[in-house]
């Protein structure tokens, strides 16, 4: 199911899309607390940097600013991902970035739902989606040099490896994948 876009708050909360085991959908204010958890946890910060979210205030600033602006700018950005039951597991979507040539492919989850597949699972169905809803050609992955599990994840996808990037000044480098779309 699509969500039409739309700053409604009814429309919201309807799954961007599904998959056997998820649901994906944009996030909303009410997501701080779940946000709060995920982007304090140490694997977070330590694989993907700090936000600086420690409060509801600060959950709804990285979500006004992050995932609100790029759903109003390209339509994609980073969806709230949950169980079908409704347990919020993580984040999964799209990112655009000035700095990098194409878009990328973003996910967090929480350690208790690792190693079960979730990451691949809500990862290619949001490659599948976006590449036929935004008619992408490329689409990126971005790395921490030691994060095995999401390297997996990414070459599980069809990407392969680059080369080191800087994404931010002062943070050691991580490693670009990409995979070509245009073969879909």
């Amino acid at each position: 199911m699509v969500c039409p876009r739309s700053s409604s708050p009814a429309l919201a909360t309807l799954s961007e899309l599904q998959t056997p085991r998820l649901s994906l959908r944009r996030v909303e204010f009410a997501d701080a607390p779940l946000l709060v958890k995920l982007l304090n946890e140490p694997s977070f910060i330590e694989n993907i940097g700090d936000r600086g979210v420690r409060s509801i205030k600060d959950a709804h600033r990285y979500m006004r600013e992050g995932p609100m602006a790029m759903y109003e700018k390209y339509g994609f950005g980073l969806w709230h991902t949950a169980l079908k039951d409704g347990t919020f597991i993580g984040m999964c979507g799209l990112l655009k970035r000035d700095h990098l040539p194409a878009p990328d492919v973003g996910y967090a989850f929480l350690p208790p739902f690792w190693g079960q597949g979730f990451a691949h699972e809500a990862a290619a169905a949001t490659l599948h989606h976006c590449t036929r809803k935004f008619g992408l050609s490329r689409v990126l992955g971005v790395v921490s040099e030691g994060n095995a599990g999401s390297i997996r994840v990414l070459e599980k996808l069809g990407m392969t490896f680059d080369r080191m990037i800087s994404m931010r000044e002062g943070e050691p480098l991580a490693r670009l994948y990409g995979v070509n779309l245009s073969g879909e």
